[in-house]
C-alpha cells in the first residue's frame, strides 16, 4: 500500500473568499478565516514559536529561534526506541516464556536470552536513526537562519512581506490579508497520517501577483491558534510576546526571551508550587520527570540554546531597511482604525460564540455573514 498523503491545495485568493468558506479536496478541506479577520474564539497561542518580535507597533510572524522540543524529538525518539529495543521487548519475551513454560526461570532466561540478540542490532538501529533525524534538524537549522519574517504593523494596520530577490517589499491592508487552515490525511504503509497547516496569502497590488506563507502544524487546535495570536494582536486583544508563547509563565524577570534552561527550571519550580498547593498530583510530577529523563534532562534545553547562539552570530535575515521608518510607532491620533464591517461583525461573531460555546466557529462565521447579506438586499 503506497499511497501518500494528498498535498494540500494553495488556495486561488483571486477568488473571492471570507472567514467560514470550506472548501473539500481529495484526502481534506481548507477552512478561510480571513479577509475580514474575525475572532475564532480559541485561545491566542504560539505553541510552536513561530511569532519573533513583538513590540507595541508590530508582530514578526517567522524568523523565530529553535526550540528545546525540536532537540527533544531528534534525540528522544532513537532514545526511546532504544530502551524499547534493550530493555522492553526482552521483559515481554521473558513475560511470555514464563507464561507459558509455567517458569520463572524462564523469565530471567527471556530477558538475558533477548538482551544479548538485539542490544548490537538496538544501537546500530538507533544511531542511524539519530543521525537521520541530525539531518533533518540541519535542514531546519539553516531554514531558521534563511527565514525572513512577514511584518504586521498593527497601529498602520498593515502587513510588509519581503519577496526576495532583490524585490522592494509588498505592503498590503490587514484586512485583505488571506489566511485559511489546512487539513489533509491519507492511508500509507504505516496507516491513516494526518498533515496539518496555517496558510497566510495576500495579492501585490500593483501586479495581481498572489503571495504565500504557510507553515506546517501538529494538529488544527495549534493552526488555529496561531492564527488567532496573530490576529488578537492586530486587534489589540493581547500585547507582549508572553501572552502568545508563555500562558504558564515559565519566564521570569530578567530571562532571555527564548526557550532554554532556564525556562525548564522554571517549568520545574512551577511544577513544584502546584504539587504543593494541591494543584496537581504525584502522578503528574511523576510523568514530567520519567518524559525528561527519557528526553535526557536538561541536554535538549543546552542545545537550543547552542543553536540560537550560532544563528545569532552568523546573522538571520531581517526585513529590507527600506522598512525601518515603516515599522516605526505612530502617534496614537496616526493609527488606523478597523473598517466599520469588521467590527461589527467580530462584535456578532463573539457574541454568539459566547451563547453556543460549543458550536463550529465556521458555523458561527456562515450565519452571521447570511444574516449580513440579508440586511444589505
Amino acid at each position: 500500500m503506497n499511497q501518500k498523503i494528498p498535498d494540500s491545495p494553495r488556495p486561488d485568493i483571486l477568488h473571492p473568499h471570507r472567514a467560514g468558506d470550506v472548501e473539500s479536496f481529495p484526502g481534506g478541506k481548507v477552512i478561510y478565516l480571513s479577509p475580514v479577520p474575525l475572532p475564532t474564539g480559541v485561545a491566542p497561542l504560539d505553541f510552536n514559536q513561530a511569532i519573533g518580535e513583538v513590540n507595541d507597533a508590530y508582530l514578526d510572524f517567522g524568523g523565530s529561534l529553535p526550540t528545546p522540543f525540536t532537540w527533544q524529538f531528534t534525540l528522544g525518539i532513537p532514545f526511546i526506541g532504544f530502551l524499547m529495543l534493550v530493555f522492553i521487548i526482552p521483559m515481554l519475551g521473558g513475560g511470555l516464556m514464563w507464561i507459558i513454560g509455567k517458569d520463572i526461570a524462564l523469565f530471567y532466561v527471556g530477558i538475558a536470552g533477548l538482551f544479548n540478540e538485539v542490544f548490537a542490532q538496538a544501537v546500530v538501529f538507533s544511531i542511524l536513526i539519530l543521525l537521520l533525524a541530525l539531518v533533518i534538524k540541519a535542514h531546519f537549522h539553516f531554514k531558521f537562519r534563511e527565514a525572513v519574517p512577514t511584518r504586521f504593523h498593527r497601529q498602520r494596520r498593515e502587513v510588509a512581506f519581503a519577496p526576495g530577490g532583490g524585490k522592494p517589499p509588498i505592503i498590503v491592508p490587514w484586512e485583505n490579508v488571506a489566511a485559511w487552515v489546512t487539513q489533509a490525511q491519507g492511508v500509507t504503509q504505516y496507516g491513516v497520517q494526518r498533515q496539518y497547516g496555517l496558510g497566510i496569502g495576500f495579492i501585490e497590488p500593483e501586479t495581481g501577483q498572489q503571495h504565500f506563507l504557510e507553515l506546517s502544524q501538529p494538529g488544527m487546535p495549534l493552526a488555529l491558534e496561531l492564527w488567532e495570536a496573530v490576529r488578537a494582536y492586530m486587534e489589540y486583544e493581547v500585547n507582549t510576546r508572553e501572552e502568545l508563547q508563555d500562558p504558564h509563565g515559565l519566564y521570569r524577570p530578567g530571562d532571555p526571551p527564548y526557550e532554554g534552561v532556564h525556562t525548564f527550571h522554571n517549568a520545574r519550580r512551577r511544577l513544584h508550587r502546584r504539587y504543593r498547593e494541591g494543584e496537581v498530583g504525584l502522578f503528574k510530577v511523576t510523568m514530567w520527570y520519567l518524559w525528561h529523563i527519557i528526553d535526557l534532562w536538561t541536554t535538549p534545553f543546552h542545545l537550543a540554546e547552542w543553536e540560537i547562539r550560532v544563528i545569532q552570530k552568523a546573522g538571520q535575515k531581517t526585513l529590507p531597511a527600506s522598512l525601518d521608518e515603516w515599522s516605526q510607532p505612530l502617534p496614537e491620533a496616526q493609527w488606523a482604525k478597523p473598517s466599520e464591517e469588521l467590527t461589527r461583525l467580530s462584535k456578532e461573531v463573539k457574541q454568539r460564540h459566547a451563547q453556543q460555546p460549543n458550536r463550529p466557529i465556521t458555523a458561527i462565521f456562515a450565519e452571521v455573514y447570511a444574516e449580513e447579506t440579508l440586511l444589505s438586499a
